[in-house]
Formats: C-alpha cells, structure tokens, sequence
C-alpha cells in the first residue's frame, strides 16, 4: 500500500517516488483534489474515484478504509496506490487510512506530497516567510464542523494558511480579529491555485470575504494573512508565465482518445498551454470471431491487398501473428496499405514500409486511389467491428473485390461521473474517430465544440449532432491540436472556465 500525496494540482509538483508507486500500481483511489491527469502514470492500473468535494461526502471516510483494505487484499495481495491531494498527513484524513492499514496488518509507505499550504500562495507569489515580515506560519483547517481554530493562541504567529476556509471566511476573519488580529492586516485568497485556472483576490482581514464573494470564488482555495500578502502584486510569477505558455494557456482542452492513445496528442497539447483532460470513450477489445479471423491470417492466398485504416489494426495485427507463432515474415508477397502517415508509422516502427498510402488520408481516399491488381487479387480489410463502409463503398464503385476480417473490437468507455463532470466544462474536445463522436454524443450530448481529426469523422460528428466543428487540416496530432487552437478562436460566445483538477485546500 502507497499512500501518495498528488501535490497542490500542477502535475509537474508530483515528486518522484509518487511517479513510482504510480507506475506500479494495480489499483488507484483517487479523491477530488488529485489531479485526475497524473493518472496516466498508471495505465495498467484499475481506478477508482472516491472523492469528497466540500460538505457534499461521496463517500464516507470509513467506506474509504475498508476499499483500501479490501483492494490490497485481492487476489493474494495487489499493489494499492491511495492518491491524495496535496500532501498525505496534512488535514487530508492520511493518518486515518494508515492507521487502517496497521489495524488489518497492511504493509504500507506514506510518500509525501508537495503541500497546498506552500505551493499556492508560492504560485501567487506570496512567501509564506520573509526575513524582513513573516518569521513564522501556521497551517489552519476552517473547516469549522470539527470546531473553531484557538485563534487566540496563534497571536504570535505572523502568517496563517488557511486550508478548507472559503465557506466560512466571514465568520474566521471575525473570529480572528475577536482574536487581535488588526482588521487592515492583508488577506489574499487563492482558487485551484498552481493550476491555469488559478484566481487571486486580495484584501484585508475586515474586507476579504466580501471581495471572495464578489468575485464569486469557491473552494477549493486557499486563504492567507499576513503582512506577506503585500508581495503578491510585485511577485505574481505565474500570472506572467501563464500569459507566456501558449494559445491555450488557461483553457481545459478533453481528449477522448483511448487511454493508451491519449499521450502524444496531450503533450503537444500541454507544450501549448492547455489543461488536457484525458477522457476516453472508447476502449478496444479482442475480436468475437478469433477463430475466424486466425484461419484467414494463417492462409492469406489470394489477398492481394492488407488494407490497415487505424494504429490500432497495425498493432492487433502484430498481435495476432504473435499468438499464431508468426511475424512480419509471413506477410511476405502481400502488399500493404495504410490508411494515412500515422498508420504508416507504425508499420514503420515494426520494420515494414508501406506499398501505398494515399494522398489525402482517409478510407474514402485510400479506396478511391489504391491501385488495382492485374491479378485480380482480394483487398482484405483489416479492422473493428464497427468501421464504417466509406471504404468498402469506394472499392465497390471502382469493381474491386473487398473483404472484411474483425481484427478487434471498439466499445463504448463509460467514464467515471468526476471526468463527465470536468468533460462537461471542457473549452474544446478532440475527436480522433466516428466512434469516439457517438459515444460523446450519447453519454453528454452534442453542445460542445469538437476538433475532429479528418473529414470522416467530421462528418460521424455532424452525422451524431455536434455543430461546432473544426477540421484538423490533415489527420495528424500537431494538425488536431492546430484545431482545438482554431476551435476556440472561431467557437460563438466565450469558452467555458473549467475548474481546474488538484489543488487541494483538504490535505
């Protein structure tokens, strides 16, 4: 059992050895204020969401401890990562979910997280010390279920961090200077900070909540007060730098490929400056029909043509000849054709070059351009159950033989209700296939702007309901990010604030 701490919300802040046990993993619980991002460190792993956000409990603590215990219980012992916003001790409930472990003889490791109580007023650009106006801190909770702070014993402190705080910031400013606290001492209260949604409201100790209210902050956030805040203004690194990191800079963009397929596309993304919510709503499975699919591989007498539309048939074709006893040898004397460059890359990078590919990607236009064979030969399509027939429909236009072999399954990937919630708030989504543009269609509805890679399917997202769509000019991942940029600078009416994953006022 690792328990981790996912740092304050910036998924650069997770340290090392939380990149590790997340690697590792075999299950992860993760709560509201764990970046839902860094959950691409564990691709392998089962998820599972069991998140608190404010006074509206998902799920009751002790439930929490019990998953845990049965989690690592399963199937002889399995590797459990608990994945918790900021740091693991500090008011996040850690010492509970240890002591859980030590009760039902858990091994167990606690692995630190960078704390919110640090971190954020530091991305505001507020030392919570300074030689010359703070020596000393205190980290409160105000969560005031649990009872008041004894504000009166912090007297001499010079800075407080307030975590949990922005429900009842009235009532502990007032508590607070009850307490001896000069109402002109500064205030600043910071949301979702490290994280592009980051928002600062500055004030005093006598005119904060008011300001907070105004400017309509909720939690999570952050509150501090002290003589500190003052260098806010002079020291807001992170303002600037957002201003700096790209077209997307402060704007969620989802990417509903597949888990595995996600990467790439949300790097170029992020070297942007986008937020990338990784939402996949399509999964692949093993074909229904292994039987018939391995008789055909075997014997390929008379194909002409391997036609690969998609990565993924590249890869389950590899597959498959592995679990035959086969390899790329075996498709010596059959000509292959990829759908697009990408496709072709990845016959590439298994060292097979291929014979054709058309000059506009697209299954559309690999029909239409392939050339035909004086012998007549079959073109064997190799795909999923649910390719749609743009390709079989222009062969048959041109009197070419066409056959079709299930190489793997597409299904439907429900996401959990968290990453439909953020899906919903998303500036933009990309869509890298028809399928992934009925799924979205179905699970959220259709109000959403889309880039969409290719004109097929575009046109599966018209064809489903979506009318906000850019076209990536060709289907590559830096033409798909080159859309979601497009998307947002045509898109009507302004693009949604999506809070932002991570920050964790609760630790």
């Amino acid at each position: 059992m690792s328990l981790v701490g996912a740092g304050p919300g910036d998924a650069g802040l997770l340290t090392l050895r939380g990149r590790e046990a997340l690697e590792q993993a075999e299950v992860v619980l993760f709560d509201y204020l764990a970046n839902p991002d860094l959950l691409r460190f564990a691709p392998q792993a089962e998820t599972i969401y069991v998140g608190k956000k404010g006074f509206s409990e998902y799920i009751r603590q002790e439930q929490i401890n019990g998953l845990l215990v049965r989690k690592a219980r399963e199937e002889g012992g399995r590797r459990v990562v608990r994945l918790k916003g900021g740091d693991v001790f500090v008011f996040g409930r850690g010492g509970e979910e240890a002591e859980a472990c030590v009760a039902a003889g858990i091994p167990f490791e606690v692995v630190p997280g960078v704390s919110s109580a640090l971190a954020v007023p530091a991305y505001a650009g507020i030392p919570v010390t300074h030689r010359d106006l703070a020596q000393s801190f205190a980290v409160l909770t105000g969560n005031t279920r649990e009872g008041s702070a004894h504000y009166g014993r912090l007297s001499g402190v010079d800075t407080l961090v307030l975590l949990m705080g922005v429900r009842n910031l009235a009532g502990i400013a007032a508590d607070l200077i009850e307490s001896g606290r000069a109402p002109e001492t500064p205030a600043a209260t910071i949301q979702w900070g490290t994280t592009p949604q980051q928002r600062v409201v500055t004030g005093t100790l006598a005119t904060i909540a008011g300001r907070v209210q105004a400017a309509g902050l909720s939690a999570p956030a952050v509150t501090v007060v002290g003589e500190v805040v003052r260098l806010h203004d002079p020291l807001r690194w992170f303002e600037a730098a957002q201003g700096a990191r790209g077209p997307l800079a402060g704007q969620t963009v989802a990417v509903t490929r597949t888990r595995v397929g996600a990467s790439d596309l949300s790097e170029r993304l992020r070297a942007r400056g986008a937020s990338v919510l990784e939402v996949p709503l399509i999964r692949f499975a093993p074909t229904a029909q292994p039987g018939a699919l391995h008789a055909r591989l075997r014997d390929l007498s008379g194909v002409a043509w391997l036609l690969l539309t998609s990565n993924q048939a590249v890869a389950a074709l590899f597959e498959h000849l592995d679990a035959l006893g086969l390899d790329a040898r075996h498709l010596a004397g059959t000509r292959l054709a990829a759908v697009g460059p990408s496709t072709a890359r990845s016959l590439a990078e298994r060292g097979l070059r291929a014979d054709f590919v058309p000059s506009v990607a697209g299954a559309r236009h690999l029909g239409a351009q392939i050339p035909a064979t004086p012998d007549g030969g079959t073109l064997l399509h190799l795909t999923s159950q649910l390719a749609e027939d743009h390709l079989e429909r222009a062969l048959a236009a041109r009197g070419l033989p066409y056959e079709r072999a299930e190489l793997y399954r597409t299904e439907p990937a429900r996401p959990d209700d968290l990453s439909m919630d953020r899906l919903r708030g998303a500036a933009v989504v990309t869509l890298a296939s028809g399928s992934a543009a009925r799924h979205l269609a179905a699970l959220a509805g259709t109000d959403f702007r889309v880039a969409a890679m290719g004109e097929q399917t575009a046109d599966a997202a018209r064809e489903a309901g979506f009318t906000r769509v850019t076209v990536a000019a060709v289907p590559t991942l830096d033409a798909l990010a080159d859309a979601a940029e497009d998307a947002l600078r045509t898109g009507d009416g302004p693009a949604p604030r999506q809070p932002g994953p991570g920050q964790a006022p609760r630790e």
